[in-house]
């Protein structure tokens, strides 16, 4: 009876032992698995921590590469509005020196545009004053300058230059030459012999009839057939056809009348 009491403990205590070992066995694996399962999530995240490191990283350069082309930007930028400050202020000058001209060149229209005006109606008075060659051609251009006077299209700069050579085309009549044809004032078609401006002779186309203006009576009156032959030859010379003569040519005053009509 004691032998099986104590066969009975013995037992319980292995048994316990087993237990107890079973128990520390499940643990350990258990804590093992634990320990693997950390170290494989703990790969995993390095994994994904490194590839969101890659990517912002990445982004990074991206962000790097466009900040260094706003920085670029920013001073192309900063060059350009220099530049354009420069410009500005060139055309503020300009502005400026245009309205100071504008100014001027208003003050300066003021004393010459009346000036020009008097000039257009003394050329006027000469026209007809003078001996009546090529009259009509001038009275024209007379008239075409004082339609030009009316026009606000017309600088002041260019009415004072046709002006002026107006009066240039009247100086060079004075210390010139010229035979043009022409018509008297009953209609007759003759050739104009014109010596300076004191000087206007004519002859009919046949040669036959020589006359020349008489300022003293403002009229036309003809001359003695003598001069027929010189005032021929005169023509030619003028128009170009024969070499200069005017040695024969008559200086006439008011006493050439004594010639008849």
């Amino acid at each position: 009876m004691l032998n099986h009491s104590k066969n009975s403990k013995v037992l319980k205590t292995i048994i316990t032992s087993i237990v107890l070992m079973l128990l520390v066995s499940s643990i350990n694996a258990q804590q093992l698995n634990t320990a693997v399962q950390v170290a494989v999530n703990t790969n995993k995240a390095s994994a994904n921590a490194q590839v969101r490191i890659d990517k912002l990283n990445d982004q990074t350069d991206d962000l790097t590469g466009k900040y260094r082309i706003i920085l670029n930007e920013i001073e192309s930028l900063r060059a350009y509005n220099k530049q354009l400050e420069t410009v500005v202020g060139d055309q503020r000058e300009q502005i400026s020196s245009m309205n100071n001209q504008m100014t001027t060149l208003e003050q300066t229209n003021r004393g010459v545009v009346p000036m020009i005006i008097e000039m257009v109606d003394a050329l006027n008075k000469i026209v007809e004053a003078d001996i009546p060659f090529k009259k009509e051609e001038r009275q024209k251009r007379v008239a075409k300058l004082e339609n030009m006077l009316g026009k606000s299209d017309v600088t002041t700069a260019e009415k004072y230059r046709k002006v002026t050579e107006a009066y240039g085309i009247e100086l060079d009549y004075g210390s010139s030459v010229d035979s043009y044809g022409g018509s008297l004032p009953s209609g007759k078609k003759v050739d104009f012999l014109r010596v300076g401006r004191t000087t206007l002779i004519y002859q009919t186309l046949n040669q036959e009839i020589s006359g020349w203006w008489n300022a003293n009576l403002n009229k036309f009156e003809i001359l003695d057939r003598k001069y027929n032959d010189e005032i021929k030859e005169a023509i030619r010379v003028a128009k170009k056809q024969a070499s200069p003569d005017l040695a024969g040519l008559p200086v006439l005053g008011a006493q050439a009348a004594a010639g008849g009509q």
